[in-house]
């Protein structure tokens, strides 16, 4: 293998190599010929899979997913098929040139990272000797050598992306013999997924994690908890879900639309629902990381439990499952009484997920029933607050600390850095009793870029998803034709050029850039062909932005993206995704009537 520094530039193009490079995407880092020269390689019945120690799972997967659509078995290797083997391990094999090898591999882990894998179909292997001839993918870890396999089962065809093969009587298959080094960019790549809004059942959020792992995304973040429903099963609290779970009919379009939906709309996720969630994000390197969205956007929480309401404000028995879209004034009162409250919630999403960061929310919390109540107003004096302002962070504050403690990680929206001191970053402007953020505290920067720069300056970790770029909820395009348009126009273009760290950071502070997500809010987006349609093609674009080392924006390759597109396009196909086509909706994508809120420049605010 090649010695490599992962910020080394590389030749993409071998000059020896008459074949065409690969349409992959994400694009991978180097592509070359293999160097043997020969033709593609031929998969039979015959091929086995030889699983070194650590990659078992990724071998589970090939064969379930490449194997299944190929009709391939991709049988486990056994000894006689390790002819030459001088350890029980499989750490030296020599023959046996009809199979795929997948090993961890220390230098490859050395020179591209935890996740950067080797995937190499020639004469010698990573460890000096021969190999006879085999196709080894090489990761330096089991993640590494699990997008490795992606690469492969992109090299086999749109047609390994299906369920099933569609030539039952088909005894080969060939891929095209190649070495590629490739590693992500980022450590964070992901999509947040908003199931509160309009549930999407289990089986849906199963095939976006295949969706994501097939374009080497590693992190769902689960929007559980809104105004407009609760989707997670707390058994401390079972009204949560008995009420909070369930509205009785829904907005149809913007809120300003005068449609309804007047069938009741609800559901959620049992515990082993959300264990299954995990375990299966985990089987393909996903990390889930749950919201549980607090002190605003509480609704349905406090329809559920009103006590957790401003009832000396407002009569919170009163109040049902929120039905449209907005920002609510019904936010969480700050007592010890909702503190308790959400620390046995949290207590119990702890259990069931084991993500370093926990998600708590911290956008878009109104303050006027704060500045009305008596018992809002006593804590604010109590604690030697300036205001309700900072009353909001001392709230997120808390629980920072509270999950800290418990060994794990806030992170939360751009407004939980607004009472911090920026002239002395970790420090919160309410006296000894309202201390900073924990430095482990990370925030999702949404409101453009300036909330990610502040937290970069003060030493905390940031995710870059700016509602400018990379909410795919936004139109797609100007054309009335849009279902439900909202917001600005982001093209799959315009996607495609996004940055995801400033250039106002310096070198340092930009290494607090874990990296960015793409942020899928579903007001208007009632099933998953609507999810479909608004996330993809874009989120091809993304995933190539998050993996990819490309260069600047102006200066990308936006013919060379569209050319792997038409591939990838088949690929979408393959697996069932109701993209948008590149010339517009189908006539059955439309929705004519029902109304979005298409100004340009405005945020949507549904």
């Amino acid at each position: 293998m090649p010695e490599r520094h992962p910020d080394a530039p590389t030749d993409h193009r071998s000059a020896a190599a008459p074949a065409p490079r690969p349409e992959l995407l994400p694009q991978a880092r180097a592509f070359g010929p293999a160097p043997s020269g020969r033709g593609p390689r031929v998969l039979d019945e015959e091929t086995v899979i030889e699983a070194r120690p650590g990659t078992e799972g990724v071998a589970r997967w090939l064969r379930s997913a490449v194997g299944a659509a190929t009709g391939l078995p991709l049988a486990e290797a056994h000894d006689d098929d390790r002819a030459g083997s001088d350890d029980p391990a499989g750490s030296k094999v020599n023959g046996g040139a009809n199979r795929i090898v997948l090993s961890i591999s220390p230098r490859v882990e050395r020179h591209l990272g935890p996740e950067g894998y080797v995937y190499s179909d020639g004469d010698s292997d990573g460890d000096g000797g021969s190999d006879g001839a085999a196709l080894r993918i090489e990761g330096g870890s089991a993640a590494g050598v699990f997008w490795g396999a992606q690469t492969f089962r992109q090299l086999l065809g749109p047609e390994a992306f299906r369920r099933a093969p569609l030539d039952t009587a088909a005894r080969e298959r060939t891929v095209p013999r190649a070495v590629i080094e490739d590693a992500p960019r980022f450590a964070w790549r992901g999509m947040m997924l908003d199931v509160a809004r309009h549930f999407l059942p289990k089986d849906g959020v199963l095939r976006y994690l295949d969706l994501l792992a097939a374009h080497k995304l590693n992190v769902l973040h689960l929007h559980l908890t809104d105004d407009q429903g609760w989707r997670i099963e707390i058994d401390r609290y079972p009204e949560l879900t008995a009420t909070g779970a369930w509205r009785e009919r829904t907005k149809l379009g913007h809120r300003a639309s005068p449609l309804w939906d007047e069938r009741p709309h609800g559901g959620y996720y049992t515990k082993d629902d959300l264990r299954e969630i995990v375990a299966y994000a985990a089987a393909r390197h996903i990390t889930v990381v749950p919201e549980i969205d607090v002190p605003g956007h509480s609704q349905a929480a406090i329809a559920a439990y009103p006590e957790l309401g401003n009832a000396d404000v407002i009569d919170t028995t009163s109040l049902k499952v929120w039905d449209t879209w907005g920002v609510n004034p019904n936010v969480l009162a700050p007592t010890d009484t909702t503190l308790r409250f959400y620390e046995h919630v949290l207590e119990e999403v702890l259990a069931v997920f084991p993500a370093p960061f926990v998600h708590i929310g911290g956008d878009e919390c109104p303050k006027d029933q704060w500045k009305a109540s008596a018992t809002a107003q006593a804590r604010i004096a109590e604690l030697g607050l300036a205001g309700e302002d900072e009353l909001q962070s001392w709230f997120i504050r808390h629980f920072d600390r509270w999950l800290a403690d418990r060994g794990r990680r806030l992170i939360g929206w751009d407004e939980i850095l607004e009472g911090e001191d920026p002239r002395e970053p970790g420090a919160g402007r309410g006296g000894p009793s309202s201390p900073g953020l924990t430095p482990g505290a990370a925030v999702s920067s949404w409101r453009g870029y300036a909330g990610g720069i502040a937290a970069a300056r003060a030493g905390h970790d940031v995710v870059m998803c700016p509602e400018q770029q990379v909410y795919l909820d936004h139109r797609q395009h100007a054309s009335p034709d849009e279902p439900v348009p909202i917001g600005f126009v982001r093209t799959l273009e315009d996607v495609y050029r996004f940055e995801p760290v400033p250039p106002e950071l310096t070198e340092e502070q930009a290494t607090h850039v874990l990296g960015t997500q793409a942020n899928v809010w579903t007001e208007v987006m009632d099933s998953q062909a609507r999810v479909d349609y608004q996330v993809f093609p874009r989120l091809a674009a993304f995933a190539e932005v998050a993996w990819s080392r490309l260069p600047p924006p102006a200066d990308r390759d936006h013919q060379d993206f569209l050319r792997r597109m038409t591939v990838h396009y088949t690929r979408l196909d393959a697996l069932g995704v109701a993209y948008r086509p590149p010339g517009g909706p189908h006539p059955w994508q439309k929705r004519p009537g029902v109304l979005g809120r298409p100004i340009d420049g405005a945020p949507p605010n549904v």
